[in-house]
C-alpha cells in the first residue's frame, strides 16, 4: 500500500467508528431490543443470571450469552439504553479486529484495511449497532473462531485451540448450534479444496469439538435448572418442556422448517439475494461479482489465497435461504466473511467489462445513498437542519480531500463509496431514528410512570409484545392478559399499559377502566412512506394509553 494513503484509511476508520457508535443512546424503536434488554434487566432485579424471565414468566427462546453480556454492563454502569448497547458495540469492534487479523494473514495490508472498512460501512451492520440484537456478538464469534481455526490448521497451538473452542462455544450460546455451519463449514471447505479432507479426523479437531462442548456447558446447566428440572412448568402452552431439547433441536430445526411455536411467514430461496441489495449495501453487487470470479477460479483450478470465508459464508447463506423462517438481519453474521471475499476485488486488475461492472456497482450506491438522505430530509421536515449541515460539511470535506490527494482511481472510488454510506447513516442515527423513537408511545408511557408515580405503584401490560415499555419502566412490569383484565385481581392504584389494539379490545368487551394518560404512538416497526412524509404522518399514528381500574 502506498504510504501516503495510510492517513486516509485512518480517517475513514475513525469516521466509521464515530458513525457506528453515535447512536448508542438513541431510544428503542423495535420490540426485540426492548425484550433482550428487559431480560438482562430482570437478571439484575432477580439477582439470577441463569434463568430468563419476562413479565415475571419463564422465557425460552434464545440462549443466554447476549443477556449475560448486557447484565455485566448493567451491573457496571447501571440500567440504561447505552449500557445495553455497549457490550454489543465492543464485540462489533472485536469482529473488526479479527477481520483485519484474518485478512492480513492471507492478503495484503491494503486489502485487510479495505475489508475492515467494508464491515464498518455495511448498511445493516450500522443499523444493527443501533437496533441491537444478537448479531454484533455473533459477528465477532464467527470470524474469531474461523481465524483461530485457520491458525490451528497451519500449526498446532494451545492458545489457538482454546480460543477457537471458546469463541465457537460463545457463538453457540448466543444463537444455537446452527452457527457451526459457518465455523466448521469454513474448515471443511478449506480442507476439501486443499485436497486434505481426511485431516478433518485428526486428533486436534476432535479435541476442538470436545473443548467447545465443555465451554458450552454453562448454557446446558442454565436451561436444565430452569426447565428440565421443572416439568410442571407451562411453556408454549404445554408441560414437560425440555430446555436442552429446545436448545439443541426445536429452536433450530423448528425454525428451519417453520414448524415450531414461533412462526414466521414462509420465505423464498431468493429472499436474501435481494434483501442483501440494501442490507449489504453498498457492497452487495461487488460481492456478487467477487463470488463469480472466485468460483470461476476454482472451476479453472486456480488456487485461491484461502477458502475459509467463501466456504463458511456461502454454506450458511444457503441454509438461511432454504429455511422457511427468514428475517433480513440473519446474514449480518456473515458480512465479515463476505467483506473478506469482496475486498480483493476492489483493487484487482479486471477485464474492461469487469472494470465497468465494478465501477457501476460502487457508483450506484455512492450516488443513490446521499440522494435518499436528501429526499428523506425534504419529506420528513425535521425540527432543525444543523446536523444535516454538519453531516454535509464533514463528509463533503472528506470527499474533496480524497479527490485531491488520492490518485489511484479504484481506491478513490472505494473511499467515495465509504463516505456515501457514512454520510447516510450519520443522518439516520442523529436525526431520523430519534424521530422514530420520539413517536414510540411505550417510551413516553414509561417515562411518565417513572416521573409521576411512586416506586411502589404496580405496573402491568396486557400484551407480551410491549417490551420497550417493560425496559424503560424503572421497576418490574407484570402481565395480565387482555382477556382477563376485568376478572384478574390487581392492587388498588395499579397502572396498565395498553396500545390502541388492546384499547379497542377492552372497549369492545365493555371493560371498566379509567384513562390516566394518552400518548402519541407509531405502532409499526417497518418505516412506512406515510410516516416519512411529515404531511401524511398523522395517518399512521395512533395512541398508547396508561389506564387504571
Amino acid at each position: 500500500m502506498a504510504i501516503n494513503y495510510k492517513p486516509y484509511y485512518l480517517l475513514l476508520l475513525i469516521l466509521a467508528l464515530v458513525v457506528n457508535v453515535i447512536g448508542i443512546n438513541n431510544g428503542f424503536f423495535a420490540d426485540d431490543p426492548g425484550l433482550y434488554a428487559s431480560l438482562a434487566k430482570n437478571m439484575v432485579y432477580r439477582r439470577d443470571v441463569l434463568q430468563l424471565f419476562t413479565y415475571g414468566q419463564d422465557w425460552l427462546d434464545k440462549p443466554h450469552f447476549p443477556f449475560w453480556a448486557a447484565y455485566v454492563s448493567f451491573k457496571l454502569f447501571g440500567i440504561s439504553v447505552w449500557a445495553y448497547r455497549l457490550p454489543a458495540l465492543l464485540f462489533f469492534l472485536l469482529s473488526c479486529v479479527y477481520v483485519y487479523l484474518f485478512t492480513r494473514r492471507f492478503y495484503t495490508k491494503e486489502i485487510a484495511l479495505t475489508a475492515v472498512l467494508i464491515v464498518m460501512t455495511t448498511q445493516h451492520i450500522i443499523l444493527s449497532n443501533v437496533d441491537v440484537r444478537a448479531e454484533p456478538y455473533l459477528m465477532a464469534f464467527i470470524i474469531g473462531s474461523i481465524y483461530h481455526i485457520a491458525r490451528l490448521h497451519a500449526r498446532f497451538s494451545v492458545k489457538h485451540m482454546v480460543l477457537a473452542a471458546l469463541l465457537t462455544a460463545c457463538a453457540i450460546m448466543t444463537k444455537g448450534i446452527f452457527v457451526i455451519a459457518a465455523i466448521y463449514g469454513s474448515l471443511l471447505g478449506q480442507l476439501i479444496f486443499e485436497g486434505q479432507f481426511l485431516q478433518l479426523f485428526k486428533a486436534k479437531w476432535w479435541l476442538l469439538y470436545l473443548l467447545t462442548f465443555i465451554f458450552t456447558l454453562p448454557e446446558f446447566y442454565a436451561l436444565y435448572i430452569q426447565f428440565d428440572m421443572h416439568p410442571e412448568k407451562l411453556v408454549f402452552d404445554r408441560h414437560n418442556v425440555s430446555g436442552i431439547r429446545w436448545f439443541l433441536w426445536d429452536s433450530q430445526f423448528g425454525r428451519f422448517a417453520n414448524t415450531g411455536p414461533i412462526k414466521h411467514a414462509p420465505g423464498s430461496v431468493f429472499f436474501f439475494l435481494h434483501t442483501m441489495l440494501w442490507a449489504f449495501a453498498p457492497w452487495c453487487l461487488l460481492f456478487y461479482l467477487a463470488v463469480f470470479y472466485k468460483l470461476k477460479s476454482i472451476w479453472q483450478k486456480v488456487k485461491l489465497p484461502e477458502y475459509y470465508t467463501l466456504s463458511g459464508g456461502l454454506l450458511l447463506l444457503a441454509l438461511f435461504s432454504l429455511s422457511k423462517f427468514q428475517l433480513p438481519f440473519y446474514p449480518n453474521i456473515l458480512y465479515p466473511l463476505f467483506a473478506i471475499v469482496t475486498a480483493p476485488l476492489c483493487y484487482a486488475a479486471l477485464s474492461a467489462r469487469g472494470h465497468v461492472l465494478r465501477q457501476i456497482s460502487l457508483l450506484a450506491y455512492a450516488i443513490l445513498l446521499p440522494l435518499a438522505i436528501i429526499a428523506l430530509y425534504i419529506l420528513s421536515k425535521p425540527a432543525g437542519s444543523l446536523l444535516l449541515v454538519v453531516d454535509t460539511v464533514l463528509f463533503g470535506s472528506m470527499v474533496i480531500l480524497l479527490y485531491i490527494k488520492v490518485k489511484q482511481a479504484r481506491l478513490r472510488l472505494f473511499m467515495f463509496t465509504c463516505c456515501a454510506v457514512l454520510f447516510a447513516n450519520f443522518y439516520l442515527s442523529t436525526v431520523f431514528f430519534k424521530t422514530v423513537a420520539h413517536y414510540n408511545g411505550e417510551i413516553s408511557a414509561a417515562e411518565y410512570i417513572n416521573q409521576n408515580t411512586t416506586a411502589n405503584t404496580p405496573v402491568y401490560t396486557i400484551r407480551l409484545s410491549n417490551n420497550v415499555f417493560q425496559f424503560y419502566c424503572n421497576r418490574p412490569v407484570a402481565f395480565v392478559p387482555a382477556e382477563g383484565f376485568a376478572s384478574t385481581h390487581t392492587p388498588t392504584g395499579a397502572l396498565f399499559f395498553v396500545n390502541q389494539a388492546s384499547m379497542d379490545m377492552l372497549v369492545q368487551k365493555h371493560a371498566a377502566f379509567t384513562v390516566v394518560k394518552a400518548f402519541e404512538n407509531y405502532p409499526h416497526e417497518n418505516i412506512l412512506p406515510a410516516f416519512i412524509n411529515s404531511a401524511t404522518r398523522y395517518k399512521v399514528l395512533d395512541k398508547a394509553y396508561l389506564i387504571s381500574k
